[in-house]
């Protein structure tokens, strides 16, 4: 059973859950990215491009937003957001086809 941080009495109790947690946002990434190979299946559909600049926005902004929400530092999530995005769209480039210079 998960232990919270209050809760672990040793470093390996530290390093067990953090581990644990590590494990859970893999699986969380690998469901994004399920959700980000489905959308470039319907962006070939709908002939979009993997790069939607508003869209890129709006998903910078939630997370930013979110980490404020969660007293985490929005800056340094914003960053990594901003990697994911990057991965994201190289990934639906692929799939779609495009060039990098499009």
């Amino acid at each position: 059973m998960p232990k919270t941080p209050e809760n672990c009495l040793s470093m390996t109790d530290i390093r067990a859950e953090i581990d644990r947690v590590d494990k859970e946002l893999m699986q969380l990434f690998r469901q994004r990215f399920g959700y980000i190979d489905r959308a470039a299946e319907i962006k070939k559909e709908a002939g979009l491009k993997a790069d939607i600049p508003v869209r890129v926005d709006e998903v910078r902004r939630n997370a930013r937003a979110n980490a404020e929400a969660a007293g985490l530092d929005p800056d340094f999530y914003e960053d990594i957001w901003a990697r994911l995005i990057r991965h994201s769209i190289v990934r639906e480039k692929v799939y779609l086809g495009e060039s990098d210079d499009e």
